[in-house]
């Protein structure tokens, strides 16, 4: 049988730990009372002289005088509720009888008792009133936007669109990245009915809290019309509206020209209507989420408390908790009924306005099933990793029967299929990782799904991700396996060679493939994120994003790979194969800078964009340590072919310099360690994991992994074989750095959550009055 400790660790929220009831401290207070009272319960054993008549006499007499005990020891506590002068809320006061000391551990049982009742009130309290506020904003936005649709059906079904003037037109502004648009109503007919129009829509949006530009004075144009503004804010959160937000700008002004050339047409912005109801529908979900994860708060706490009551009676021997869980069940958090009553008011709203009264669609949205992982599966990634070690087998042994690594064929199989195999081994190696930290965040109650904002629905697992590892290293050596037995056959050479190009082609026809199979989600999750990595400085840049950007610096091997790999399937489609211009030419040289520099480039770009949009100095040091880094990196890819002193020193220099920056960075920003006034020596306050002598070790091995760069400069006289498995073992090691660094990384960002109770997205509204800016 699971304890209750082990089952309220498994299903408490992690964001809001901290205020939950202690119940782990409450029951090390009852092993105390345990122990205090075993001397007093010591007697000198009585010896037995056999049954008596006056045995039932004295059994009776003692389940009265026992009766009366227990009457009297459910009146030994009062628990008294006092309202705080100074903050005007209410707390509970437990006094005990005489008979205690108060020095005794009833005291400050009940004393530490008080303190956790009054904190599960005064956070419950808090995060109420916040969810009321939150609903109340997003009933109006939702007014707003009926409102909106509204005007514009009616105007459409009466031909009252303002075309034929200037003044009616619709504007469009993106001060901080987010695009705003204007609207003003009114017609070239100066008529009265015109302006009473006006008035009518003013006040109907002005009764849901949206106040017009100069809607007070009502700024005439040339021809006595009023001009009115009101903004709909759309957060530029992606790259696709970060560049409708400048190109309706411009798109806008066209249609205005035109309209005040006469030309007229239609021109209402549908889009960004519909961005703003998806982010009104986005905000009651989080809303609806944030109410049932408060109420799972408030049952998992009520369970504790009467748990820890029962044991407390189990161990003094008294009845005096009854009285105590009377006053739990009519404190706040347990009698108040408005988070209820306020999520069937967001399922009804809900469902009437965004799923058009279809009840099931609509706790889709609110209530997403969360698919639990399948023992097939399992099965698959043990069926997968059985081929693969046997594929892998069948490989070494073809390949030393063949004599594939023989100084006559070796350079041209590995320029042939070394960099291909490569590109799939280290990215194999790379969501293998990415699936050990799935396991490890899960198995701490690290909320991942959360910091990285992924639907609980449709995120990969430890199991999926280990899965897409094992396929791909099998399909990867079967295709090795069919490239020897092809070239044994006496195929043509050329022929044959193609096949890992063939096989890179496949992967990434599967991976933009629109078809729902092999993790649609996934692989779309991750061409976006790619994409908005890409175009960094246009959009807001959120964790995923530079969580990614941080990953690829790390494959910095693989694109080189992918760079030779096209420049060798390139030439062959163009019959204009050399082997040296995949591996000196000055255009390859040219781009495999480019490949070194690039993902630092996107990732300085990325904390230039968070400084321009934090206002936050820390951004652009961060900057400083990529910038750093491309220049250590185009030193050592320049020493790799000029090999002299000069350059020597230029790499030590900057390779140290960036080293001893990442490694600051990593410790002190990243994993928040190497704090002096922490409680855990040298490292943090807040652990995840009890042994901490990890975390020493974890801050050894990345010091060890930072510095394998230092092979770069030693130049080991070995073959080429070596060399290119050398450099591949070196690039496998920062795989597993990356990996090891990534949940200390999360880690962090997962306690600073925790310290902020952080458990809910907060989704930006889209209306706001245009004077508030």
């Amino acid at each position: 049988m699971v304890k209750f400790s082990k089952e309220l660790e498994a299903q408490l929220i992690p964001e809001w730990k901290d205020a939950f009831v202690n119940y782990k401290l409450l029951k090390k207070q009852i092993k105390k009372i345990k122990l205090s009272r075993v001397p007093k319960q010591e007697q000198t054993p009585q010896k037995d002289f056999g049954y008596s008549i006056f045995d039932s006499v004295r059994f009776v007499a003692d389940k009265l005088f026992s009766s009366s005990d227990n009457n009297n020891n459910q009146n030994i506590i009062q628990v008294r509720r006092k309202i705080m002068e100074d903050s005007e809320e209410e707390v509970y006061e437990t006094e005990l009888a005489q008979l205690f000391s108060e020095e005794d551990e009833m005291h400050v049982f009940f004393a530490r008792l008080d303190e956790e009742l009054n904190k599960v009130n005064q956070f419950y309290r808090k995060q109420e009133s916040e969810f009321l506020e939150r609903d109340d904003m997003l009933t109006k936005q939702l007014q707003i936007l009926l409102d909106l649709k509204q005007l514009i059906a009616d105007r459409r079904r009466k031909n009252h669109v303002p075309t034929r003037s200037s003044n009616g037109e619709i504007f469009s502004r993106s001060p901080d990245q987010s695009s705003r648009y204007s609207e003003s109503c009114g017609e070239s007919d100066e008529t009265n009915s015109e302006n009473s129009q006006m008035d009518e829509v003013i006040s109907t949006l002005a009764k849901n809290g949206v106040n017009f530009v100069n809607s007070a004075t009502r700024v005439k144009t040339k021809k006595g019309k009023p001009k009115t503004t009101m903004r709909i804010d759309i957060p530029a959160t992606t790259p696709t509206k970060a560049i409708t937000a400048v190109t309706s700008i411009l798109w806008e002004d066209l249609v205005n020209s035109s309209v005040k050339e006469g030309y007229g047409g239609e021109f209402i912005n549908k889009r960004k209507i519909q961005y703003a109801e998806k982010m009104i529908r986005s905000a009651f979900v989080e809303l609806y989420k944030g109410l049932g994860l408060l109420k799972t708060y408030s049952s998992l706490n009520i369970v504790a408390f009467s748990k820890i009551l029962k044991k407390f009676d189990k161990v003094a021997c008294q009845t005096a908790s009854a009285s105590y869980l009377k006053t739990v069940k009519r404190s706040h958090f347990i009698s108040s009924d408005k988070v209820v009553r306020l999520m069937d008011e967001v399922e009804s709203i809900f469902t009437k306005h965004f799923t058009s009264n279809d009840r099931k669609k609509a706790m889709k949205f609110l209530k997403p099933q969360v698919q639990k992982g399948s023992h097939m599966v399992t099965f698959f990634v043990g069926l997968c990793t059985g081929c693969f070690v046997s594929l892998f087998c069948v490989y070494a042994i073809l390949a030393h029967l063949c004599g594939i690594f023989s100084p006559n064929t070796e350079q041209a199989y590995m320029e042939a299929v070394y960099p291909v195999f490569s590109v799939f081994a280290l990215f194999s190696l790379h969501l293998f990782m990415y699936g050990c930290n799935l396991y490890m965040w899960k198995a701490t109650r690290i909320n991942h799904n959360f910091i990285f904002e992924f639907s609980p629905s449709t995120a990969l697992k430890h199991r999926d991700a280990f899965l897409i590892c094992t396929v791909f290293m099998t399909a990867v050596v079967g295709a090795m396996v069919l490239h020897l037995l092809l070239r044994a056959a006496g195929f043509f050479p050329g022929n044959v060679d193609a096949i890992p190009g063939i096989l890179l082609l496949f992967f990434i026809a599967l991976l933009i493939c629109p078809l729902d199979i092999f993790y649609r989600p996934t692989r779309f999750c991750f061409i976006r994120v790619i994409r908005n990595i890409i175009c960094s400085p246009f959009y807001k840049v959120l964790l995923v994003d530079f969580f990614m950007a941080d990953q690829l610096t790390s494959q910095i091997p693989l694109l080189r790979h992918l760079e030779t790999t096209s420049c060798h399937i390139l030439s062959r489609v163009f019959k204009t194969h050399h082997p040296e211009t995949c591996s000196s030419g000055r255009l390859y040289m040219e781009i495999t800078y480019l490949i070194s520099f690039l993902p630092y480039f996107w990732r300085a770009l990325q904390c230039v964009r968070r400084w321009y949009d934090d206002s936050d100095v820390a951004h652009l040091a961060n900057m400083g340590k990529y910038v750093s880094a491309m220049v250590a990196a185009g030193a050592r890819v320049t020493y790799g072919r000029q090999d002299n002193n000069v350059m020597f020193f230029i790499v030590i220099i900057t390779s140290v310099m960036a080293t001893m920056y990442q490694l600051y960075w990593d410790f002190v920003k990243d994993w928040g360690f190497l704090n002096p006034n922490s409680r855990n020596a040298w490292l943090r306050d807040d652990l995840v994991l009890k042994n901490k002598s990890i975390y020493y070790m974890s801050m050894a091995l990345n010091v060890v992994l930072r510095v394998t760069w230092t092979e770069t400069v030693m130049h080991f006289k070995v073959g080429p074989i070596q060399t290119r498995l050398l450099d591949f073992l070196l690039a496998s090691l920062e795989v597993i750095r990356r990996g090891h660094w990534n949940f200390y990384r999360l880690e962090h960002e997962h306690l600073n959550n925790v310290g902020h109770y952080r458990a809910v997205k907060t989704v930006p509204l889209p209306f706001r009055d245009a004077d508030s800016d």
